[in-house]
């Protein structure tokens, strides 16, 4: 496709029908009555992901993670839509200002897939704006902001034109030392990570960190690292945030084999968040408690940069909290 770039063409091979995932995968119609069919948070996981998934395995812990069943209807009070209080940091439509030093940017709506766990499925993502006009001004008329964070949704999901007109804005700023990509990307599109993005990556005046978010070994693979690396290799550090997620990763073994496959290529464990408490995802959620229990486990196992901070997000706190 002419003008196309190569990982766009690749996401639309993305699952988003469950009928052709459960045949893709060798489900039979045992499987069909947990799912749920019309959820308003749709399907969306890359083929590259699917890949991974153990056929016929309805337990795969990369399944797990994408696939909406009835359990997101189970009824919970303490789960709700905004778990984060996100709104009442919303200076501007694309703008979250909640802690000192460091302003978010929710560049796009868009992610390369769904996670069931998301904390921001129910955003009400402002759209139609592509040049953060108001949120520039916000940002350069606040000398105190050191540091902007690229989330959204999924930074990597702009073009590299929108990402390059955003990196040369912020390069304007001069108060402005960092600049913090938060992307799930290269787990399912590595390929997104191409001469282009390197490129503009590497013509930042300034810092840039980049942080992935990973919740198991098995969304690896070489050719992940090998993109990553490239990055790497501009001087950018590279650390992972990971969820505390039942099911997939609440076992010591799967968390050291997750840390250990990270610092082995570079990649340094930050956060390992407790589940933010958002409706649908009750059935995702390890108590503090099994988690402390989890994370003395991995102290025993693991050196000391091999184990991320286990942290919750509370609401009108000045900083993540330690659990």
């Amino acid at each position: 496709m002419l003008n196309v770039p190569l990982w766009k063409q690749i996401q639309r091979n993305n699952f988003t029908d469950w009928k052709k995932l459960f045949s893709f995968l060798d489900f039979g119609i045992d499987k069909t009555e947990r799912v749920l069919p019309h959820s308003q948070f749709p399907l969306n996981l890359p083929k590259r992901l699917a890949e991974k998934i153990e056929k016929g395995n309805w337990n795969d812990p990369i399944l797990r993670q994408f696939l909406p069943t009835v359990e997101e209807l189970e009824p919970s009070p303490l789960f709700v839509l905004d778990p984060i209080d996100d709104h009442a940091f919303r200076q501007k439509p694309k703008l979250l200002y909640k802690y000192h030093g460091r302003a978010l940017l929710t560049c796009t709506s868009a992610c390369a897939m769904h996670c069931r766990y998301c904390f921001r499925q129910h955003f009400d993502y402002e759209t139609k704006d592509k040049l953060f006009i108001e949120e520039l001004v916000v940002i350069a008329s606040e000398p105190s902001i050191s540091e902007v964070i690229l989330s959204g949704g999924d930074p990597l999901s702009l073009n590299d034109a929108h990402v390059q007109y955003l990196l040369n804005e912020l390069d304007k700023i001069p108060h402005l030392n960092r600049i913090r990509f938060h992307t799930r990307f290269p787990m399912g599109i590595p390929e997104r990570i191409d001469d282009s993005f390197i490129r503009l990556l590497s013509s930042c005046k300034k810092q840039v960190i980049f942080i992935i978010h990973c919740n198991h070994p098995q969304e690896f693979d070489e050719e992940i690292f090998q993109c990553l690396k490239r990055i790497q290799l501009l001087g950018i550090p590279i650390l992972s945030q990971s969820v505390l997620l039942r099911g997939v990763n609440d076992d010591v073994q799967t968390l050291k084999n997750l840390f250990e496959l990270l610092i082995d290529n570079g990649i340094m464990p930050y956060y390992l968040h407790q589940l933010d408490r958002v409706q649908g995802a009750a059935h995702f959620e390890v108590s503090e408690e099994e988690g402390r229990s989890l994370m003395n486990q991995l102290n025993a196992l693991l050196p000391g940069y091999a184990i991320p901070k286990y942290v919750r997000e509370i609401p009108h706190q000045p900083s993540k909290s330690l659990i």
